[in-house]
């Protein structure tokens, strides 16, 4: 097998990926429309990668000297793709759940979403109060039920805000699909939550740099 033929082997069962930011990169094409790219011809001077039905030129520039300069040029033209698109290093997966005291957070968060939606859940006779604690500590019920005009409307604010943060500073860099069912996700739990995402993805990234990083 050519030097040429093994690239194009390497690229296509290891580097999908990376074919792909090419071709949103430097063809201007969406994430839906790039998947599935193969690389189907390599040449000093250019690629050509296929994606649904259509074939793409991504442009080396300046041209190699020789197929021994290929890998440090496709790991270049990688980065390179990453800063064009806005992108970081590393690509979100998963969906990660709280842990520890953010359980605590979240469940609060939450009690206060299911309770708090309605001034008169707070008041003796209504359901909430008799079946989901209030009852027992009244004068804590009295008090919610004094600021809950502005704690309710505050927190959700907040949270939403926190959210859209969240969908542009996080899970957009990190590659996660507008919409798609990790996206919603971490944003539906960050609606709940707040700022425990951002904890967790700032995490996971350290984590996976870190693998990266070993394997090097």
């Amino acid at each position: 097998m050519s030097g040429k033929d093994f690239i194009i082997k390497h690229m296509n069962a290891d580097h999908g990926d990376s074919l792909q930011l090419y071709l949103q990169a430097f063809s201007r094409i969406t994430a839906s429309e790039a998947k599935g790219a193969t690389l189907e011809d390599l040449t000093l001077s250019d690629l050509t990668i296929r994606a649904n039905g259509t074939r793409y030129g991504i442009p080396i520039d300046p041209p190699m000297a020789s197929y021994n300069e290929a890998r440090g040029r496709l790991v270049g033209l990688h980065k390179d793709s990453l800063q064009k698109l806005g992108r970081s290093d590393v690509t979100l997966t998963e969906y990660r759940a709280p842990h520890g005291h953010q359980i605590v957070i979240f469940a609060l968060c939450a009690f206060m979403y299911i309770t708090c939606f309605s001034r008169e859940n707070l008041l003796p006779g209504s359901f909430v109060y008799e079946n989901l604690g209030y009852k027992f500590v009244p004068d804590f019920a009295h008090f919610v039920y004094n600021i809950q005009p502005y704690l309710f409307p505050v927190t959700v604010g907040i949270h939403i805000f926190e959210s859209a943060l969240l969908a542009v500073t996080k899970l957009k860099p990190h590659g996660v699909p507008f919409l798609s069912g990790l996206w919603f996700a971490w944003v539906g739990s960050c609606l709940v939550e707040g700022f425990g995402t951002f904890q967790r993805i700032s995490q996971i990234v350290k984590e996976e740099r870190e693998k990266g990083g070993k394997k090097q």
